[in-house]
């Protein structure tokens, strides 16, 4: 597959969203007869339904708990990062509007400070029963370094999902600096389900599914707020990536039994970008900068 583009080196032509467009089908429907319904599985096979196929980034420009708590009510979910303000201190209110009402000049020192203070674990179970008492879904995220602590945290405090996020996730990491998470040990031992990401290729994709995962976040480089693809030139144009890991999903399928969705994550500016998404084959989508405006 691709061809090449220099001696012993190929490439594929992949696409993005502003390159392709939706065809209109041979039949109509009325839209408030269409089922949008997100399912994520739980290993009691009680699966977690959303109303609507949209899920909320875990940054700290994008959620807190009360977002998160309208967009439970509104049948969507956001997911807060355990790793940020809203785990650190106990108004984050205060610090987000220090943050927006700073000036160019100091913000960057502002937030530099900020993210000195450490993670205060009751924190995590604070935030988890704040969503719990509200009545909608509490979804919580880490890096994978911090999983196996926060995870069984945030289950214990009453967490309906646990995403595992870091810019390209794979099953096999290699480092001597510090100890890899062993994903397959790390779901087997969760009750709630885990959601990882993020990937892009069909074989990662596979390989997570492999692992006992409740869904994996498709895309590296497209999000507004990442810097992957200018920084380190990694990433592939979501059309693209969410083709072949929804291929890898239809696969594992036929291959287990097991129905594991996708969530492209990233790179939809426009409303149409999600229509143009679940057509390729996503079963839903995280969005980030559009939330954050």
């Amino acid at each position: 597959m691709g061809m090449w583009i220099g001696r012993n080196r190929k490439a594929r032509v992949t696409y993005g969203f502003d390159e392709i467009a939706l065809v209109p089908g041979d039949i109509t429907i009325n839209p408030a007869e269409v089922d949008t319904t997100f399912q994520i599985p739980r290993k009691d096979g009680n699966n977690i339904r959303l109303k609507i196929p949209v899920l909320a980034s875990a940054m700290d420009g994008v959620t807190d708990v009360r977002f998160c708590i309208e967009m439970g009510r509104l049948g969507g979910l956001g997911v807060i990062n355990l790793e940020g303000v809203q785990t650190r201190y106990e108004n984050p209110a205060e610090v987000l509007d220090l943050i927006v009402k700073a000036n160019k000049d100091e913000v960057t020192a502002i937030l530099q400070k900020v993210y000195t203070e450490p993670v205060k674990t009751e924190l995590i179970s604070r935030r988890v029963k704040e969503l719990k008492d509200a009545g909608v879904l509490a979804a919580v995220s880490s890096i994978p370094q911090r999983a196996e602590e926060f995870g069984l945290i945030a289950q214990e405090a009453g967490a309906d999902v646990f995403v595992v996020q870091s810019t390209v996730s794979t099953v096999k990491h290699i480092s001597t600096q510090y100890k890899s998470l062993d994903l397959a040990a790390f779901t087997a031992k969760m009750n709630i389900p885990v959601i990882i990401g993020n990937a892009v290729t069909y074989s990662v994709t596979l390989e997570l599914m492999q692992c006992g995962v409740a869904g994996v976040l498709i895309g590296v480089g497209p999000g507004a707020a990442c810097t992957s693809r200018g920084v380190l030139g990694l990433g592939v144009p979501q059309v693209t990536a969410t083709v072949d890991c929804a291929a890898a999903r239809d696969y594992y399928f036929k291959q287990s039994g097991k129905y594991v969705p996708i969530i492209t994550d990233g790179g939809m500016s426009k409303g149409g970008d999600v229509c143009k998404a679940l057509a390729c084959g996503s079963d839903a989508v995280m969005v980030g900068s559009a939330f954050a405006r």
